[in-house]
């Protein structure tokens, strides 16, 4: 199975594949990962498509079986959270068009699944996204090692809701 995992923003949106093959000693592998970025002078709309092309061709390219996002669970500045709303919105609708299977997950629910503590710096979250998917580097840019972690956080949450009767 495949997992797409999604870190949405408005300039910087992460995303990472990874597929869970049982026949592997480390049955979850890094299939690709990378950012969607946008430019601050072209419009918001102009922005939004470029989130919703770039994001549509990966699900093309990669075929996922699983797609997550993480949640906005707190902001600092409204203008962020308006943006980051935005973003969220168009890739839940390109998600949707391609009859993926969305699940979304907080912040906390994303640490907790990769650490096993929902508090964990950013650090921890990226040395166990390496580890995990037996990396040789930790992923960058962060906002791409961010989407990794949500994939593999919906990985786990799908497995074991599959262990349950």
């Amino acid at each position: 199975m495949k997992f797409l995992g999604i870190d949405p923003g408005l300039a910087t949106t992460g995303w990472g594949v990874v597929e869970d093959d049982k026949s592997k000693q480390n049955n979850l592998q890094m299939l690709d990962f990378g950012v969607i970025s946008t430019q601050k002078d072209l419009s918001i709309s102009e922005r939004l498509l470029i989130i919703y092309k770039d994001l549509h061709t990966i699900i093309k390219d990669y075929k996922p079986d699983y797609s997550a996002v993480e949640s906005l669970f707190f902001f600092k500045n409204s203008k962020t959270a308006i943006n980051v709303g935005e973003s969220r919105g168009v890739i839940m609708l390109v998600l949707e068009m391609n009859d993926l299977d969305i699940k979304e997950f907080t912040p906390l629910q994303v640490k907790d699944a990769v650490c096993g503590y929902g508090r964990a710096s950013k650090q921890q979250v990226q040395n166990m996204v390496t580890s995990i998917l037996g990396l040789d580097n930790v992923p960058k840019p962060d906002d791409a090692a961010d989407a990794l972690a949500v994939a593999i956080c919906c990985s786990s949450s799908i497995n074991l809701e599959k262990l349950m009767p």
